[in-house]
């Protein structure tokens, strides 16, 4: 039987979609950190390779690629705990320009918290100046973030309200703080959110170059998208947890399946057991909740997602870790899970680290310039850091 010729690359594409296996090859480049509270990903020193950077308990640090030489940015910027960092390229030079948040104190609502800008050195192996900014309370999550005028701003996100007990008082302010030539002056800051009581993570959805960059921000209310506009931040509510079956999101990140429709990640509920997905409803007004569908349950404290398209599928995959942090007897890992379904249905897993990893954080990039993301975790109770090269091809 005779077939077009147009059928035979189509059927060998399907083929190989229908062949996914995964494969992993891991590498340990640090056996000594303290927490490993937050990753990010960047080019530091302008060589065209990306660097790995760490706010760990007591230093902020960077891995120098290719070989991981360890380099200490700062250390004990504050009394208490590093807890979060923010890196990348805002003036164009090549190099990344860094900002962290430190005194993690999430049981005081009222005078925990710390931001600082990072100064470097003209040499970017030495220690950088901090330069300390005005703060919320529970300073947790940050992001440099791309604004109307296609400018930096760094987007910084309370764990808590201020004075907020058990997440009810006040609302959760997230602010937007706007670089001064001079970097050593006062830092003007914007309002972007302050509805939620209790949020844990954001992501910046990614856009068209030169566009300004919109937000999606979980927390114990739910998600909501955030777009910058003439008269301030347009918020739309992807879900909104205001019964006792939904108690909140943890992680969230943004995802694409291969026929272009978006859906978004989400670890519910906060340091929760579930992986979730929310794709947009076929019918309806287009600024409606959006369909929620659960494609695992049993995680053990989750604390980390990263969506990227690691398989060569034409979608985003997600990459989950867990840490069980309180649960010092069960197993913690890295898992994949993938479709090759444009619907978003017909979900499969990989495990990419068993009980070697107990998860805090982890990013995509492809660090070696094979054009195939690499997975990054850092671990808390494991005290680790680790590369998951991508052997797809």
């Amino acid at each position: 039987m005779c077939r077009p010729l147009w059928i035979l690359p189509l059927f060998i594409a399907l083929a190989a979609q229908a062949q996914v296996t995964p494969q992993f090859r891991e590498q340990e480049i640090d056996n000594q950190v303290g927490i490993g509270y937050g990753l990010a990903i960047a080019d530091v020193d302008g060589d065209g390779k990306t660097d790995i950077l760490l706010a760990d308990k007591d230093s902020i640090v960077w891995y120098q690629n290719p070989e991981w030489k360890k380099h200490i940015i700062a250390e004990k910027l504050t009394e208490k705990d590093h807890v979060c960092i923010a890196a990348r390229d805002t003036d164009g030079d090549g190099k990344a320009e860094i900002a962290v948040g430190a005194e993690w104190n999430p049981g005081d609502t009222e005078t925990s918290g710390a931001v600082f800008y990072l100064q470097p050195p003209a040499d970017r192996t030495q220690r950088w100046t901090p330069v300390q900014l005005t703060h919320e309370p529970t300073t947790h999550r940050m992001r440099w973030v791309r604004n109307r005028a296609g400018r930096y701003d760094l987007i910084v996100a309370p764990l808590h309200g201020r004075g907020n007990k058990n997440g009810e008082g006040a609302g959760v302010r997230i602010l937007a703080y706007h670089k001064p030539e001079d970097v050593t002056r006062p830092w003007n800051t914007t309002l972007v959110h302050d509805s939620m009581h209790l949020t844990h993570n954001f992501e910046v959805v990614p856009g068209p170059a030169g566009e300004a960059e919109s937000l999606l921000l979980g927390g114990r209310e739910g998600i909501v998208r955030l777009t910058p506009g003439d008269s301030g931040w347009k918020q739309q509510w992807v879900t909104r947890h205001d019964s006792p079956d939904l108690q909140g999101v943890g992680e969230v990140r943004w995802g694409a399946f291969a026929g272009g429709q978006p859906y978004v990640a989400a670890i519910e509920p906060m340091h929760g057991n579930q992986v979730v997905i929310y794709t947009p409803p076929p019918e309806g007004p287009k600024d409606g909740l959006w369909q929620r569908r659960v494609l695992d349950d049993t995680l053990v404290d989750g604390h980390a997602l990263a969506c990227y398209d690691y398989l060569g599928l034409n979608n985003r995959q997600i990459a989950v870790g867990w840490r069980a942090h309180h649960k010092l007897g069960s197993r913690v890992g890295v898992k994949l899970y993938y479709t090759t379904k444009e619907d978003g249905h017909g979900w499969e897993s990989y495990l990419v680290d068993d009980n070697t990893m107990a998860c805090e954080d982890l990013m995509g990039a492809d660090l070696d310039g094979d054009r195939d993301t690499d997975l990054i975790a850092a671990g808390r109770r494991s005290q680790n850091l680790k590369i998951y090269w991508n052997l797809r091809q």
